[in-house]
């Protein structure tokens, strides 16, 4: 009997000092990225944030897309947390079912525009795909317009877009007249027809965003549509390239938490401490994308929002990539716009 009450009284000592021990000694986070000087940002602007709120340690990792997400849940055992995706893929993963709803808190964050949020994914960084020129070639002439951009007789050279229907079948479609609050759903046969006038001025299909700066920087093509940050980059090195925010897409990359993850309540902590615009305008001060909720521009100043492309200056002409309809017709489209690049 006295044996046995030792041992239920040591028991309870055991217990009352692992209670004792702070829970962030024991709490990690792993969060994967796209790396680079990106990753480097995010980690300087917003996850040293989350650790010192949150009192824990963030681990981090790279991932190279959607398939890296598959695979974490498919394993049974995700390592990851929280992760970053491109546009689409967010929607995408969400109609799989594979990533985990959002909490109610942080889908009742103010200042994040509903096209960049759904129940199991939210948008972390605002850029946007621009038309950007040889200002050599054009001088004083700039254009204005997807118009202008299938325009060769007044802005005569080679051109180069996306090899990807995204993005592709917008500005055909904006350049073909249709206003750019009617472009949702797109009328893909339109889109086709209109791309069928430029498709022998198309020097090169770009498939990653460095190719499409070198071939602007190289002079190998005269007009192209690029990202921004690619654009102001290689005019930052020098090259003599102008750009437009007229009629610009502007593109959401997302936070989703892979299903299954063993800190998803930790996740969803750290998503809504990064969705805070006062912790979003960090990152613009050190890399060059926007943030997606508005009211950070309030905590940006002037001069670095200028630069930004969803800022309220830059964005008055703009839409917001629908990344649900993609979703939906990405694959179907995306057979249909290979072919026709092979014709």
């Amino acid at each position: 009997m006295k044996a046995r009450f030792l041992g239920v009284a040591a028991l309870a000592v055991t217990t009352m000092l692992t209670s004792q021990v702070p829970a962030s000694a024991q709490e990690t986070l792993t969060i994967a990225s796209w790396g680079g000087a990106y990753q480097k940002a995010q980690r300087e602007a917003w996850f040293d944030v989350v650790e010192k709120e949150l009192g824990i340690k963030i681990k981090e990792d790279t991932t190279s897309g959607i398939a890296d997400v598959r695979a974490q849940v498919a394993s049974g055992s995700p390592t990851w947390d929280l992760v970053q995706q491109g546009g689409y893929s967010c929607p995408i993963l969400q109609n799989e079912g594979i990533v985990e709803k959002l909490s109610p808190e942080i889908l009742a964050i103010k200042g994040i525009p509903e096209e960049m949020k759904g129940e199991a994914w939210i948008g972390n960084i605002a850029y946007a795909t621009v038309i950007a020129w040889n200002a050599e070639k054009y001088g004083d002439k700039a254009p204005a317009s997807w118009a202008d951009f299938w325009d060769t007789k007044n802005f005569p050279g080679p051109r180069s877009l996306r090899r990807s229907p995204v993005y592709t079948l917008e500005s055909a479609l904006l350049a073909d007249g249709v206003e750019i609050d009617k472009l949702y759903p797109l009328d893909v046969d339109r889109a086709f027809k209109k791309l069928e006038e430029i498709k022998d001025d198309v020097a090169v299909w770009w498939s990653s965003g460095a190719q499409s700066a070198q071939l602007l920087k190289d002079g190998e093509v005269d007009m192209v549509a690029i990202w921004n940050g690619r654009a102001d980059a290689i005019a930052n090195e020098g090259a003599p390239v102008k750009l437009t925010y007229e009629q610009e897409m502007i593109l959401a990359d997302c936070w989703v938490v892979p299903k299954g993850a063993k800190n998803k309540e930790l996740a969803m902590k750290a998503i809504e401490i990064m969705s805070r615009p006062d912790v979003q305008a960090r990152l613009p001060m050190i890399i060059n994308y926007g943030p997606v909720n508005q009211d950070a521009f309030e905590f940006i100043p002037k001069e670095v929002a200028e630069k930004l492309p969803n800022s309220p200056a830059n964005s008055k002409n703009s839409f917001v990539l629908d990344n649900n309809w993609w979703a939906q017709n990405l694959d179907e489209v995306t057979k249909r716009f290979d072919l026709f690049i092979q014709e």
